[in-house]
């Protein structure tokens, strides 16, 4: 038997000798630390609302959204459990509010999007302005403006949160506070900000209201499917992306959003997607039609046929195709600000 390796003790009581000091050897762990391409604990994943819907229509029997504050089933990356996150950056989450419910008004420093899945009448209200919930509109609720929802139409009303939590939860600057009563005073007419900025105009002396987020904080899909529809009748089809559009802050035509970006795109008839693949793990959200996402990493690879309200996330530096043959519209948030404000975004669009 060879006699041990003088170097290998020599490290190893090193090591045992310096870790009541809290210091550990880069060496062992600088691969890991600055791999050669990004290597996410996050999977591939896929809700199908065929299969979560009954599961919200239980917690509504079982809670109810003054009690919960905020009634919400989290799509919780199969990679991340216990984390409460989608992706190491971004959270997804199902919420539901019945007819007469109120969801209760609070504030917080994490910015929050809301994407209507299903049914209509529901209303969300910002600092002082409601908005009524219809299905493909985007709503935005920036960092630390008073926000709460309510009911007082028919039938369940259901839409996908996104929110910068675990971002925030990185930065440790997480504050929220509770609103005095459950619903705040309503102070501007619905729409008045839509009148204000959405077309293109702004008035001639005004401050950004919610700082770097956009001044609209309502996008109905009505107009959005309307620019979908003229670029896939009169422009070229991309062919990674179909038919492709952001969402913008009309005051500085950057992201609504200084932490997510939002997009919607048409996958037209017969589309059959060339692959992508970018640094900012999406989620996505399917509005209307049919297709397929298909999903690698190495040697793995997933399949998702995707309906109608189903959801699913495509994490960082996955390579992604999709596919419809009746047509498909797609809503999608990813952390992609972030990445480009710091200089780390990276895409490619293979052949």
């Amino acid at each position: 038997m060879n006699a041990p390796d003088s170097t290998l003790l020599a490290r190893q009581q090193l090591y045992r000798d310096m870790d009541p000091h809290h210091l550990t050897p880069l060496w062992d762990v600088l691969h890991a630390l600055v791999p050669p391409k990004p290597a996410t604990p996050c999977v591939p994943a896929h809700w199908e609302y065929a299969r979560v819907r009954p599961f919200l229509l239980r917690a509504g029997e079982a809670i109810t959204a003054a009690e919960a504050v905020r009634r919400v089933l989290i799509l919780e990356n199969p990679g991340l459990r216990g984390q409460s996150a989608v992706t190491q950056s971004l959270y997804a989450g199902l919420q539901l509010i019945l007819p007469g419910e109120v969801a209760p008004s609070h504030r917080h420093t994490q910015s929050a999007l809301r994407f209507i899945v299903e049914g209509s009448g529901a209303y969300t209200a910002v600092d002082g302005e409601r908005t009524t919930m219809r299905p493909g509109d985007f709503i935005i609720t920036p960092s630390w403006t008073w926000h709460d929802h309510g009911h007082e139409a028919q039938g369940p009303v259901v839409w996908l949160d996104g929110l910068d939590i675990p971002m925030v939860r990185f930065f440790d600057a997480g504050f929220a506070e509770n609103g005095s009563s459950a619903s705040q005073a309503v102070s501007k007419p619905e729409g008045g900000s839509y009148a204000r900025f959405g077309h293109n105009m702004a008035p001639v002396r005004h401050e950004a209201p919610f700082g770097a987020t956009s001044p609209i904080f309502s996008y109905p899909y009505d107009r959005t499917l309307e620019a979908l529809a003229r670029l896939e009748r009169d422009a070229p089809i991309d062919p990674w992306d179909g038919v492709k559009l952001r969402y913008v802050n009309p005051l500085t035509g950057g992201w609504p959003m200084p932490t997510m970006a939002t997009f919607m795109q048409k996958l037209p008839a017969g589309f059959q997607g060339k692959g992508w693949r970018q640094t900012d793990g999406a989620v996505y959200s399917v509005v209307e039609g049919s297709g397929v996402a298909e999903i690698e990493a190495g040697d793995q690879h997933w399949r998702f046929e995707l309906s109608p309200r189903d959801h699913f996330v495509v994490p960082s530096w996955h390579t992604a195709r999709l596919n419809s043959e009746a047509g498909c519209v797609l809503f999608s948030y990813s952390d992609r600000p972030v990445h480009q404000a710091l200089a780390l975004h990276k895409e490619e669009r293979l052949p």
